[in-house]
């Protein structure tokens, strides 16, 4: 049976900067939730972040940070990025464990974004990207899907399932 790494706190757990969840309802997340499919992570909260904690954005792109070159930022300037990058690497790891070969992030995280992050000037503008967290499971091949396209996820599920092993 094929594992999915999910963002925590689309399963409603309070894990989000605001100390918040972002509960995901409907019948795949059910179905899969019911079969054992989902392996429940957060990312910034397994990286040493508490919660709540001040909001976050790239100082650059995801590429980037992973590469040492850009950083991740609260807006007075503190740099929580080599948390984010442990998150990120603690995520892939549980993802390994579980044998998860795609996962279903919260789009717009620092961390978890699959199209578009804040820019980095807490304005709320938006631009394309990916999280942190994505770009690292992205570069060891799994397949990431923001909350926004359960049925794309359900298609590429359907397909690692019917691959021959």
């Amino acid at each position: 049976m094929e594992r999915i790494l999910v963002s925590a706190c689309l399963l409603g757990r309070p894990v989000r900067y605001d100390g918040a969840a972002k509960p995901v309802h409907g019948a795949l997340m059910d179905r899969w939730r019911a079969e054992g499919r989902l392996v429940p992570f957060c990312p910034e909260v397994s990286g040493g972040l508490p919660t709540p904690r001040p909001p976050a954005e790239l100082d650059g792109d995801a590429a980037a940070v992973l590469d040492g070159t850009a950083r991740v930022l609260t807006a007075d300037g503190t740099d929580v990025t080599a948390a984010f990058l442990r998150g990120a690497r603690l995520a892939l790891a549980a993802a390994e464990r579980a044998g998860a070969r795609m996962a279903i992030l919260k789009e717009g995280s620092p961390s978890c974004a699959t199209h578009h992050v804040h820019d980095g000037t807490f304005t709320g503008t938006k631009t394309p990207g990916a999280g942190i967290t994505t770009a690292l499971l992205r570069r060891a091949g799994v397949q990431v899907f923001a909350e926004t396209a359960l049925d794309d996820a359900a298609a590429h599920l359907a397909r690692l399932e019917a691959a021959p092993a």
